[in-house]
This record gives structure tokens, sequence and C-alpha cells, in this order.
């Protein structure tokens, strides 16, 4: 099964105004059919989505893969408190309301997992099913999660609490998007067993900071060529990091903004996508969602596949969808 098999010329992209903002939007598929929406990850794009939208479209949906906000050709709001996750997901629902849908299925991968798990949490009545990548279900834990984190990780370095203050990562990342893109893009797999002394070096607290950590690598792997990168560093060199990064600063208000959520479970139909060699899975393994999915549909994890997955891997990422998408019908 080929792993490109994506013809992008079959994907068309427009603006529409949603919830006070403009979002920059791929679509595929006749208007009408059954909604898929996509929802990309950090710091990624719509475009991250090229090697799902036709095949999704092919097979008789109609499918929505937006720069969110913050991203790439949409808006960019100033204030931190405009990313929080009631903006996010209300975003996605103002899609559907664009193209007069009463629901979809919710993809998503890395953050915007974070958003469709979420959506099918707080409004599945429009969610028909959720699928969520590379970041699994959670239960919302009993503290702030960044409050948590700075407890767990204490004086050692972790990304997430690094990103809290503004333009620190911002400035980083921008500095030069190229050499960002290109070590986040190749180096999030885990090619061999953790190596500890690794591990320890990238959460030693030694003033560097999030890309300096990152290994450079040799060349490109073979599921991104040149053309695709360049593509990314054009649109983050243009955007900038700061609304992605401002999601990052809303976790501990997304969790103040949902306590009605605590003890929560999925009741919308549930698959899960992962890499298997997906870094962030040792961090969150998938059986964090044991006993959260009350309809879990299967957990697919890709061999050979880092975070990346659906474009590492699209061919068995977009069997797997598929599949759950037929068995919704």
């Amino acid at each position: 099964m080929s792993n490109r098999q994506s013809d992008t010329s079959e994907i068309t992209q427009r603006t529409v105004a949603v919830n006070g903002v403009e979002l920059h939007v791929h679509e595929a598929g006749e208007q009408g059919a059954p909604v898929v929406v996509l929802s990309h990850g950090f710091p990624e794009l719509g475009y991250s989505w090229r090697h799902q939208m036709v095949p999704l479209a092919d097979a008789g949906y109609h499918v929505l893969a937006p720069d969110q906000r913050g991203y790439g050709r949409s808006s960019r709001p100033d204030a931190i408190t405009d990313y929080d996750i009631t903006h996010l997901t209300d975003d996605l629902l103002g899609l559907l309301d664009d193209v007069g849908a009463s629901d979809a299925v919710f993809v998503g991968h890395d953050w915007g997992a974070f958003i469709v798990w979420n959506m099918s949490l707080l409004h599945p009545d429009r969610t028909r099913g959720v699928c969520g990548m590379s970041v699994p279900f959670a239960p919302r834990g009993p503290m702030p999660p960044v409050q948590l984190m700075r407890q767990m990780f204490a004086d050692n370095f972790f990304y997430i609490v690094y990103f809290q203050e503004p333009g620190v990562a911002d400035a980083e990342l921008s500095a030069d998007p190229e050499r960002a893109m290109r070590r986040l893009l190749c180096g999030t797999k885990l090619d061999n067993a953790a190596d500890p002394n690794a591990l320890a070096e990238a959460f030693a607290n030694d003033g560097r900071g999030f890309v300096e950590r990152m290994p450079e690598p040799e060349g490109l792997p073979d599921w991104l060529t040149q053309a695709e990168l360049d593509h990314y560093v054009e649109e983050f060199r243009h955007s900038g990091y700061t609304g992605g990064l401002n999601w990052y600063r809303n976790f501990d208000r997304n969790w103040e903004l949902t306590p009605q959520l605590a003890g929560a479970k999925v009741t919308v139909p549930s698959l899960f996508i992962g890499g298997a060699q997906d870094p962030v899975l040792v961090m969150m393994p998938v059986t964090t969602m044991d006993g959260w999915l009350e309809d879990h549909r299967g957990t697919v994890l890709v061999d050979d596949a880092g975070h990346w997955v659906q474009q590492e891997k699209p061919a068995e990422v977009n069997a797997a969808l598929l599949t759950f998408l037929k068995g919704l019908s």
C-alpha cells in the first residue's frame, strides 16, 4: 500500500468567518455529504492532513481541515485567553454551521486530539464520532495541569512549562523557523529503546531551550520532501509561533473552565491511532484511556511511525480511519 496517495489538486481552500475569527480552511468532497473535521496539532497546519483529505472525500465524506486560530493564514488574536478550549471547540462548531451540518466526526492529532476529545465531552450531540491521534484521552486531573507539571518536574526542564512564559519559546522558535521545523518534524521518533542518558539530558536544567535539545537530522525522512518542509517553514516564518504556544498557556484555564467534566467519560464512538515509536506515548501511554471510552472501536499503533503518524504512514492511517467511519454509518 503506497504511502504517497494524495492528489492535492482536489483540495480547495477558502476563508470562513466563525466565532469572531477568520479560519483558512482546506476542503475536499461534496457539500451535504457526512462531515469529517480534521484538527491539527503543534506546530502544524491544515496542510498536515494533505494525505487524508482526498481519500476521505473519495469515500463519500465532506472534509474540512482548518488552519486553526493562531496558525497559518487564519486569525491570530492577541489575547492569550482567546485560545482556551471554549474558543477552540467553538471554532470547529462554527465550521459545521457554515456548511449546514448538524454533526461531524472529529479527528485530531497532537493538540488537535485534545480539542476533539473535549469536543466529544462538551458537545456530544454534534459529535458523531471522535478519533484522537498521538495524544490519548486523559480524564480531568485533580488540579490544574501546569501546576501539576511544575510539581512533578520541579527544577528539571519540561517543554510545556518552558512554553508558559510569553515571548520566550516564541523567540527561540521564530529565530530560525527552518531549523525549528526540520528538527521538530525529523526528531520525534524513538528509533531505539529510550536511552536513559539521552532522557536525562533532555530534562536537564542547563539553560538550553526547546529546539536546542532536539538533534540536527542527517537528512529528511522518506515521508517528508524538501518542498513539504519548505511549505511549513514559509507559513511559520509568516505567522510566527505565538498563536500555537498560546494554546499551551491555557492548560490551567481550560481546567478551571470545565469543572463539569470531572469524572466524564467519552460516550460517542471513539478510535485512537498512534505511532508505535511516538515518544509522547512513553509519557502518556494508551492505558491512560482505559475505562474512560464507553464505545471504543479500537486502538491502532502503527509500526515504524513516530509522532507525525498521519504524515509518516498515511496509507495505514487512512485505512484505519475509513474502517472507523464506515462503522458509524
